[in-house]
């Protein structure tokens, strides 16, 4: 009997925990009224030009009890970049930079989630843009999660930087004139996605 007993707590405790695991990953839709990317590239050495993208699409799972079984997939219409120029923002359009025509959408799947910190992280993915993907490393900070104090909803908020150069993407035109490195910062809120 003892030994019965000893067998049954162990399937009722690796029980427990499963179920604590699986409650533990939430999915969260992104809030896109609270996300931003934006991005910065040195304009001819007098200057950081800065930009942004104004539709961006995705969701997240985020386990905060085991942040690598988390995960991101997010969306950027290319054709929505703004510069805050109209002309800029048409040439950045054109086949000489993003070639929205072509290569409407920018992709990012994360591969990998590590933890670096208390709440901070490192997200590895796949960016595929301008019809080539390479892999990418977030430098993610978690700043919390809560009920929003309005809308009385669950968010999640992250912020997230990362540095690419653009011409490994087959976007070359303007380099050396125009950086080649382009400094990413992404402000991310999600809505908890209730079962």
């Amino acid at each position: 009997m003892k030994m019965n007993a000893k067998i049954l707590t162990i399937a009722a405790a690796s029980f427990l925990g499963a179920i604590s695991t699986a409650t533990a990953a939430e999915k969260y839709e992104l809030d896109t009224d609270h996300t931003n990317v934006l991005f910065f590239v040195n304009h001819l050495g007098f200057s950081t030009m800065e930009g942004e993208f104004d539709d961006v699409q995705g969701s997240f799972v985020f386990d905060q009890e085991d942040v690598t079984k988390s995960q991101v997939s997010v969306t950027i219409k290319a054709t929505s970049v703004d510069t805050d120029v109209e002309a800029l923002d048409d040439h950045l359009r054109s086949a000489e930079f993003f070639d929205v025509d072509n290569h409407p959408d920018i992709r990012f799947e994360s591969r990998g989630i590590e933890k670096t910190g208390e709440n901070t992280g490192q997200i590895t993915g796949d960016l595929t843009m301008h019809g080539v993907t390479k892999s990418v490393t977030l430098d993610a900070t978690f700043n919390r999660a809560g009920e929003h104090p309005m809308t009385k909803l669950y968010v999640a908020g992250f912020s997230a930087t990362t540095s690419l150069i653009r011409s490994e993407y087959g976007i070359v035109y303007g380099t050396p004139y125009v950086g080649d490195q382009v400094d990413i910062r992404i402000e991310v809120e999600g809505l908890r996605v209730e079962e």
